[in-house]
């Protein structure tokens, strides 16, 4: 499959993105959505350990057109995948035959797909094995243009067939506009289930980052039913800067918690910059004033510093590698992983992971998968499955080596 040997931060980068081209081809675009994968498993379905140390051993699943989100659902050996142009399908994770795989009825009749637009993320319900509740983030049109929308159901399956009952409509990204990209709408729930957090990109607007009456380049906090949580930094302006946990975002594609609570977000930069950021509450993180990228057509933007006000990633990659998708891994089947960040990287083409020490991030290590990484998560068993981006997408599992 031709990945890369384990390489150090710094070198890693250098090495494997000197090679990757833009992120973004141009301000418009983004590399959120490209073209057609090159699967990283076509010239074999399983791949052991080479001689140069790579941790996994990687088996093809099956395959998928525009895939966005995995979700394992507890209690099962069943799974969840989106496609962005709107399909929701539930699959068993021990049989990879199309008669495991059931298409869901009863998703919203008013996704847009366009650009980056479409039916985004799904996760589940912290009570799910009582409550069969899941929740679903798409693009919905409405005054002023097109918006993220979530909203949350119950999942029925008979067996032979599945559907989503009552569906409701709990938050709306605001204000609406023109325009297809920088939706981000990556959803994650707290370790106790009381706050659901919310990506909402900046979509391609950059000022409104900095407006805390925009609900605009910001990660939102909300009760599992959509209203803003108590003790939000900003509760007392009302509106949407209620809902608002921090501010300064671009396009945040990846969310996730760890066990102890602490909330990171992966996040597309301009022309290099990309982040991994530490939330904080309150915080505002840069973004259009600060940044470790550039501007498309080669305008400045001032680099983090010290003395600017803002809180400065984790740690950021420049040139780019267009973070798609975050996973904070939490099993013991990878032992020494536990607790770090797992990055699919669309541009880069890569699966990229960052240890996690505390509120810092410490050595990364890059593999090439040879294809755009569009979702990682992990399974019941600990076993890490990751979904490639665009057309004929693999869904791929990756477990140690024997």
């Amino acid at each position: 499959m031709g990945r890369l040997p384990v390489i150090t931060a710094g070198l890693a980068t250098a090495l494997l993105l000197s090679s990757c081209g833009d992120a973004e081809p141009n301000a418009e675009s983004d590399s959120d959505v490209g073209a057609a994968s090159t699967s990283a498993s076509a010239d074999t379905d399983t791949s052991s350990a080479s001689e140069d140390g790579e941790p996994f051993t990687v088996e093809e699943q099956g395959s998928y057109d525009s895939p966005w989100a995995l979700e394992f659902l507890p209690g099962t050996e069943q799974m969840l995948i989106t496609t962005r142009t709107g399909e929701l399908l539930l699959r068993s994770t021990e049989d990879s035959t199309d008669a495991a795989e059931t298409s869901v009825e009863g998703l919203p009749e008013d996704i847009v797909v366009d650009g980056q637009g479409g039916l985004g993320d799904v996760v589940v319900a912290p009570d799910f094995e009582d409550s069969q509740r899941v929740y679903l983030s798409w693009v919905a049109s409405g005054d002023g243009g097109t918006g993220a929308v979530v909203g949350h159901a119950r999942l029925v399956d008979s067996g032979s067939s599945a559907e989503l009952q009552d569906l409701t409509v709990i938050w709306e990204q605001r204000p609406k506009t023109s325009g297809s990209g920088h939706f981000s709408h990556r959803l994650a729930f707290s370790p106790d289930g009381e706050h659901l957090f919310v990506t909402s990109g900046d979509r391609q607007q950059m000022s409104p980052a900095q407006d805390l009456a925009s609900g605009l380049g910001k990660v939102m906090r909300l009760t599992p039913e959509g209203e803003p949580a108590d003790g939000n930094p900003f509760a007392e302006e009302g509106g949407v800067s209620s809902e608002i946990w921090t501010w300064g975002h671009r396009n945040p594609l990846g969310i996730d918690v760890t066990e102890d609570g602490q909330l990171w977000v992966s996040e597309m930069g301009p022309e290099g910059g990309d982040e991994l950021n530490l939330l904080q509450e309150g915080e505002n993180y840069g973004w259009p004033e600060a940044s470790n990228g550039s501007q498309y057509g080669g305008g400045d933007i001032p680099d983090h510093s010290e003395a600017d006000g803002f809180a400065a990633p984790a740690t950021s990659w420049t040139p780019s590698i267009s973070p798609g998708s975050l996973m904070i891994y939490q099993g013991e089947l990878f032992s020494d992983w536990t607790g770090d960040a797992l990055i699919g990287a669309l541009s880069g083409q890569a699966l990229v992971r960052v240890d996690l020490d505390g509120e810092s991030a410490g050595e990364e290590q890059i593999w090439d998968m040879g294809a755009r990484i569009r979702d990682v998560e992990e399974a019941p068993d600990g076993s890490i499955w990751v979904v490639e981006d665009g057309d004929g997408a693999a869904l791929l599992r990756l477990t140690p080596p024997d």
